[in-house]
């Protein structure tokens, strides 16, 4: 099999995890200045084999388009141009970053390590990759 990434995609720094080539584990992969993210992905995808790319999609309490969607759908569309053989997923991401800084809290980690953002991205990225494995699971 191969592996799943997911994308915490930022103004500034893009969170990133991976499946095991089960796919049946989440793990935060890095976290990167987001002006690198095809770059980063070309290089990985050249050395590891991935089949789906989830992007976290960011949805207001309503349900709509958050204002984040205006710079993430330019980079979705240029990652199916890029990547034509792989799926390209959004998924919802709403309360990532919430659950993200609660996991932080509740792993004992001391306050400036807390305080590390690209920390944050790295595990919101992860917390999308793991309710998205659920969802797939689910449907079996």
């Amino acid at each position: 099999m191969s592996r799943i990434l997911a994308i915490d995609y930022g103004k500034k720094r893009t969170g990133l995890a991976v499946t095991d080539n089960l796919q049946m584990i989440a793990n935060g992969l890095t976290t990167i200045d987001t002006c690198d993210l095809e770059k980063f992905l070309t290089d990985y995808m050249a050395k590891e084999e991935v089949s789906t790319i989830v992007m976290g999609k960011p949805t207001q309490m309503n349900g709509e388009d958050s204002e984040n969607m205006k710079r993430i759908e330019p980079c979705f569309n240029r990652l199916k141009k890029l990547f034509p053989s792989k799926e390209i997923v959004y998924y919802d991401e709403r309360f990532t970053s919430v659950l993200a800084h609660q996991t932080i809290l509740n792993s004992g980690i001391g306050r400036k390590a807390r305080q590390n953002k690209a920390l944050v991205d790295k595990i919101s990225a992860t917390i999308i990759l793991e309710d998205y494995l659920e969802k797939v699971k689910s449907k079996i």
